[in-house]
């Protein structure tokens, strides 16, 4: 598995700093991963629904640390470029 694309929208919604869209081997794409800034720094939230009881459960989640390790990385890498942009164009 290869992450072709990543795009992010930059959000500042309290914790919520970003959403991003990733595109897998040029033929698969995952829309609505957020971008969440917590206790201990930045992290990932897959996509997800509110099930009847209240509780959100996964659209589309990784099998595998490995797996979720890189689309953690690939993510957070795109949201810290995307932030060292907005600051050079805001100078």
């Amino acid at each position: 598995m290869k992450i072709t694309d990543v795009r992010i929208r930059l959000k500042d919604e309290s914790k919520l700093k970003g959403v991003a869209s990733i595109t897998i081997d040029e033929c698969f794409v995952i829309h609505d991963i957020k971008v969440i800034e917590g206790k201990d720094g930045l992290f990932i939230s897959m996509p997800s629904k509110k099930t009847a009881s209240g509780e959100h459960k996964d659209i589309a989640h990784p099998i595998n640390t490995e797996t979720r390790e890189a689309i953690k990385n690939s993510v957070l890498d795109a949201y810290n470029k995307a932030l060292e942009e907005k600051k050079e164009s805001a100078e």
